[in-house]
């Protein structure tokens, strides 16, 4: 029997955290944005300060995500995360 998309998601977030280096920033940065999408949705909170850069570009990447229905938004999260497994073993 197949696992749904939320099992595959759920087993991704977890995957991700066993990875034996650090993703680039962009990566994270996509990982966020996909995990968010997936689990809240739209953006539902106030854009960050200008100054506030970390926070800023967090929100920045969700907000692009905007419409984005969850499975979409899982199914990229756990492609991201296959591939970081992928060049993890390479």
């Amino acid at each position: 029997m197949s696992a749904n998309i939320d099992d595959l998601f759920t087993k991704a977030t977890q995957d991700v955290k066993l990875l034996t280096f650090k993703p680039d920033d962009n990566t994270l940065l996509s990982l966020y944005a996909y995990f968010k999408q997936a689990t809240v949705g739209d953006v539902n909170t106030d854009k960050p300060s200008f100054f506030n850069f970390k926070e800023t570009a967090k929100w920045s990447a969700w907000e692009k995500l905007k419409g984005m229905q969850k499975i979409q938004a899982q199914g990229n999260y756990i492609k991201i995360v296959k591939d970081l497994q992928t060049k993890s073993v390479s």
